[in-house]
């Protein structure tokens, strides 16, 4: 049987990169599944390529797109990774506008969208995914308020989990943390700019990092931590992981 078979799930900037996979990851898996974004050109072409899977075109900054995506689907799974690039230049070449576009994006979408579950609720047993970064406990010192934006995003499971269990509301959040990731957009943007700031090649600056994480391991690690089969303590309510090329581990 398939492990998400008769849940639904919503996936929030699913239309590339590692929200695509989750999508795929998703309907793998048997679940119902929405993919929400703003463009809605590359949603018609996932709706295409991954049958089964339903889309909606909206802005997720919106203060009203919770509803609206809610409204589309009740989900079992809520996952959480829209968001903007971030800058890749030292802090003094940025414009405030720069430095503060993870913040207006990914903590807004977050923001709005964690509120929203808390107060609509979502129903119990229902998990809450927030794909953050591994930047938000080391760091990123040409990505801007990067690191800051999801570290924030951390904070804000947190406090999700914590009002979730003072009110009894039965949720999980979790948050993912990948190290970067080359095979996809963002992570290419990342490689780029820390290699030209470095002085080095790219291909030089992936070694150094160790083995990376692809778009695929975040997805099947939403799928691992959702699907409630996992036995470990640490896995079984909300937490926060790290997720590198060799699995998942605890953020402590």
């Amino acid at each position: 049987m398939r492990p998400l078979a008769g849940r639904s799930m919503v996936v929030v900037g699913g239309s590339r990169g590692v929200g695509r996979r989750i999508v795929e990851a998703g309907v793998g898996a048997g679940a119902r599944v929405l993919a929400v974004a703003r463009q809605e050109r590359a949603l018609r072409q996932l709706a295409e390529d991954v049958a089964g899977t339903e889309v909606l075109a909206l802005d997720a900054t919106d203060e009203a797109a919770p509803s609206r995506v809610l409204a589309a689907l009740q989900p079992d799974v809520l996952v959480l990774c829209a968001g903007a690039f971030p800058p890749v230049v030292p802090l003094h070449e940025q414009t405030w506008q720069e430095f503060a576009v993870n913040w207006e994006t990914d903590v807004r979408i977050a923001f709005h969208f964690c509120k929203a579950a808390l107060l609509r609720p979502l129903s119990p047993g229902a998990s809450v995914v927030l794909i953050a970064s591994s930047a938000a406990i080391g760091g990123s010192p040409i990505s801007g308020g990067y690191a800051g934006a999801k570290r924030t995003q951390m904070f804000m499971a947190s406090y999700g989990q914590k009002e979730s269990d003072r009110l009894g509301l039965g949720l999980r959040f979790i948050v993912l943390a990948p190290r970067m990731i080359p095979d996809t957009e963002l992570g290419q943007h990342a490689v780029a700019g820390y290699a030209r700031y470095l002085g080095m090649p790219e291909a030089d600056f992936v070694k150094s990092m160790g083995p990376p994480p692809t778009a695929a391991d975040v997805a099947s690690a939403v799928i691992e931590l959702v699907a409630g089969q996992d036995p470990s303590p640490d896995r079984s309510k909300g937490g926060a992981f790290i997720v590198s090329g060799k699995g998942l581990e605890s953020v402590p």
